[in-house]
């Protein structure tokens, strides 16, 4: 038995010794190479009132070949214009989240600042996650609705451009024609009720 365990012993004091002189491992390094410092940077970042069109959110210049583009370097568009806003301190989508301090009414709705032609909130009651997440459509034709749990009002704040050339798409009509918009369960209140 003595024997059985120190022949144990032996080979697991052996083996590792074994593997590690079979190991190997090789490295390419190229001499002809010259190594440079990466210049101070000289790049000119845009302020945000200095872009007027489409073209100021296209970068100048990407990443030097050999090296892996920042995102400021490949970023693009809406993408390129968050990423500015940011370098700037400036929150350019107001991702902040809605006011749930209160319950919104009619007089005194919380208020939902949109560029689009319409805006889905998610109402989670007051005080906040007192319901399931109820998602409300806020349209410019309809900008004020309630929640059907808890009843706070939102009101859609349109800050796009006064004369969106998208607009007229929308508004009644469709892909086939004019169209009549879905009734909701804001056509069904009688209306002494809808101004409560």
């Amino acid at each position: 038995m003595f024997l059985q365990r120190s022949a144990v012993v032996a080979a697991r004091r052996v083996a590792p010794r074994v593997i590690a002189r079979r190991t190997f491992a090789s490295s390419f390094v190229r001499r002809d190479e010259k190594k440079t410092e990466a210049p101070p940077s000289t790049k000119v970042y845009k302020k945000l009132d200095e872009i007027r069109t489409e073209d100021d959110l296209i970068p100048p210049t990407g990443a030097k070949p050999g090296t892996v583009p920042t995102d400021y370097e490949q970023a693009t568009g809406l993408e390129r214009l968050e990423i500015l806003g940011k370098m700037q301190g400036v929150d350019v989508f107001d991702m902040r989240p809605l006011d749930a301090s209160r319950v919104g009414t009619l007089e005194d709705p919380i208020v939902v600042n949109t560029a689009g032609e319409e805006q889905y909130v998610g109402c989670t009651g007051y005080p906040a996650d007192s319901h399931n997440v109820l998602w409300i459509t806020l349209t410019r034709e309809e900008p004020v609705a309630r929640c059907m749990e808890c009843g706070s009002a939102y009101k859609m704040h349109y800050i796009g451009p006064p004369d969106d050339p998208h607009h007229e798409h929308h508004v009644g009509h469709g892909p086939g024609g004019p169209y009549e918009r879905p009734k909701n369960m804001a056509d069904f209140i009688k209306s002494e009720y809808a101004n409560a």
